[in-house]
């Protein structure tokens, strides 16, 4: 059997309701912004806590949006970290702004706050107009410390959730701590539409209200543009997906946190570093990274036993071709960014993996590291 690393979004565990679901859309004959995209708008918003989401085309479309609502233009500066999917970053260009990449923790893979510290102090002030921590592999940046430092600085605080839905710090979800959440809603991740997908989260009624005539034309009234807008819109049929699957996203973050202990306790006893969980965090494991120096020894050993290892990600974005010149380091260098990319390997971890296999995928890693034959 193939054990992929990171599996597109479940159809056969719920085939029936979903089916279900994409008909009545079928039926409606109403595709684009309808009662399915209402319906998620306002149950996503309910299970976080928040006043307001509003759904588009794609994550990478919330996070440029974040940016636009928030007064983010051309010429201005955006923190963020390069150890991300490259989205973060090339919604940050596309805006013609300039990604300004600090290092990350070494033990949560979010961003370092002290660096962020540094970096402002060393900028004049108002020339870093917002802050974008990446809540990476399920487990939240440090919002509190977040939160203080976007104040001081009068900088506005985006968080990019896109792989942390459901994922907590205390009572409060991933999206409603800043300014505003981006939500990706790729067939991958905790809560994946079948196609592309994502959704802006806010309390703050005036950001909603630009969010919405930005999403389809500066529209207020249909074909009168009071602004300029682009068209980004979540389709019905995502939305009628994403409506269905909410209501197993609790259950399954719970498995997923199940097999991460049940990795975690059959894999404590060798040399590998596995995943932390702070004091008070809800850690969701979209991804579950362990780190070994001989990384691609270890993965083309699994490779060869039928399971699928992934790497996010294998070169932070600092280093690749398209963006090495286009982004600017901040304080302290990447030393860690650099570090942990040469050693990071991601787990098969989804909620359809039984019980029995995961032992299997335990076993392999033993396997590799007590010399047993294939």
């Amino acid at each position: 059997m193939i054990f992929p690393a990171n599996p597109q979004a479940s159809y056969i565990s719920h085939k029936k309701e979903l089916e279900q679901a994409v008909l009545q859309v079928l039926e409606s004959g109403w595709y684009i912004l309808g009662s399915q995209v209402n319906a998620f708008e306002e149950k996503f918003a309910k299970f976080l806590g928040v006043k307001h989401c509003i759904g588009l085309a794609s994550g990478t479309d919330a996070v440029h949006f974040a940016l636009r609502i928030c007064g983010v233009e051309a010429g201005d500066a955006v923190i963020t970290v390069s150890h991300t999917a490259v989205a973060t970053v090339s919604a940050i260009d596309w805006l013609g702004a300039k990604p300004v990449l600090v290092d990350i923790e070494a033990e949560t893979y979010t961003i370092d706050t002290q660096k962020v510290i540094d970096t402002l102090k060393l900028n004049p002030r108002g020339k870093i107009k917002a802050l974008i921590p990446v809540h990476l592999y399920g487990h939240p940046a440090g919002m509190e410390a977040l939160g203080e430092i976007a104040g001081q600085y009068e900088i506005k605080l985006i968080e990019d959730c896109a792989q942390a839905h459901g994922s907590k710090i205390s009572e409060k979800y991933a999206g409603s701590m800043g300014d505003c959440g981006a939500f990706s809603f790729y067939p991958t991740k905790n809560l994946g539409a079948f196609g592309d997908g994502g959704a802006i989260v806010t309390n703050d009624d005036n950001l909603a209200e630009k969010l919405r005539k930005m999403q389809q034309y500066g529209w207020k009234q249909r074909y009168i543009s009071e602004d300029s807008g682009y068209n980004s819109r979540l389709d019905e049929i995502q939305a009628a997906i994403l409506n269905t699957k909410l209501n197993w996203l609790a259950e399954n973050n719970l498995r997923r946190r199940r097999i991460a202990e049940t990795y975690r306790q059959g894999l404590a006893d060798l040399p590998l570093h596995l995943p932390v969980e702070s004091p008070g965090y809800f850690h969701t494991y979209h991804q579950f990274v362990i780190r070994y120096e001989k990384r691609e020894e270890l993965r083309k050993y699994l490779e060869k036993r039928g399971i699928i290892a992934g790497v996010l990600y294998p070169v932070p974005i600092h280093l690749q071709p398209g963006y090495k010149d286009r982004v600017e380091i901040g304080a302290g260098g990447m030393e860690v960014t650099e570090t942990i990319c040469r050693q990071i390997l991601c787990l098969p971890i989804y909620p359809e993996l039984t019980d029995e296999q995961i032992g299997e995928i335990i076993g392999c890693i033993r396997d590799f590291f007590t010399g047993k034959a294939d």
